[in-house]
């Protein structure tokens, strides 16, 4: 049986409610989504990577981005990202999709070799994984990635039907699991009262401190985990922001 082609596609958009413009926010001298897509390039079992950002006119700067540094892109619909992504992997002729954000500068491409790694060799076959679930998390905010077949996404595509679901592209996995082979890759201990993403100022704050710290982008996760623990200060920048929900939808529509 031939390799499966693993296609990492990385939801991207400038419109942010909390804090517009993230994905291009200025991070140790690079945009937030150059941190995103140089790192998960770096794993070894994802055979593309690509953004999937919208047709809205506020995120031509997101495909000119792309232009400009010669990353693949596509564009689709501003709230059907289910859509948006299926449509992506379908033009990426993708086998297995690994769904990340533009949000997670830390994404760390060991961590992400590992999950496809247990999702890969599983027996009987997966349909999806995710290395959190919706009130199951033992990894730091910031770190997260789902995978499924395409297949599974087409099913995900073709009956989701509530707007969450078609918003945040996974839910539809969580809320029918009869209906699919699901692996919830869980990590010992639990770390998930760290919060390692953008979506806030203060967040920010923290990743500006975060990568000063190092040199370059070749960090791991594990560094940075070293550095924050070894700096309970660090935590305190951003531990009053609340995460949302995956069932929130954006008022906007």
């Amino acid at each position: 049986m031939p390799e499966p082609r693993v296609v990492a596609i990385v939801q991207a958009r400038m419109s942010s409610s909390r804090l517009p413009g993230k994905v291009l926010a200025n991070l140790g001298g690079r945009p937030v989504l150059d941190w995103v897509l140089r790192r998960a390039g770096r794993a070894e079992r994802i055979h593309q990577v690509l953004v999937a950002t919208t047709v809205s006119p506020e995120d031509d700067a997101i495909s000119e981005f792309c232009e400009t540094h010669g990353y693949p892109y596509t564009r689709g619909s501003m709230h059907d990202v289910l859509d948006r992504y299926y449509q992506a992997a379908r033009e990426a002729n993708a086998d297995v999709i690994v769904r990340l954000t533009g949000d997670c500068p830390l994404i760390d491409p060991g961590m992400l070799d590992a999950n496809l790694a247990a999702f890969l060799s599983a027996d009987p076959l997966l349909d999806f994984a995710a290395n959190r679930l919706p009130g199951e998390r033992t990894i730091p905010i910031g770190l997260d990635a789902e995978f499924c077949t395409f297949a599974a996404l087409e099913t995900a595509w073709k009956e989701a039907q509530q707007p969450h679901e078609r918003e945040h592209v996974m839910p539809y996995f969580y809320e029918h699991p009869e209906r699919f082979n699901i692996l919830h890759i869980r990590h010992e201990p639990d770390l998930g009262q760290h919060r390692w993403t953008l979506d806030t100022a203060e967040d920010l704050e923290l990743l500006q401190e975060l990568v000063s710290a190092f040199k370059g982008d070749d960090f791991t996760w594990q560094q940075v985990l070293a550095l924050v623990e070894a700096n309970p200060r660090l935590a305190e920048i951003n531990a009053d922001v609340q995460h949302r929900g995956y069932r929130e939808v954006d008022e906007r529509r």
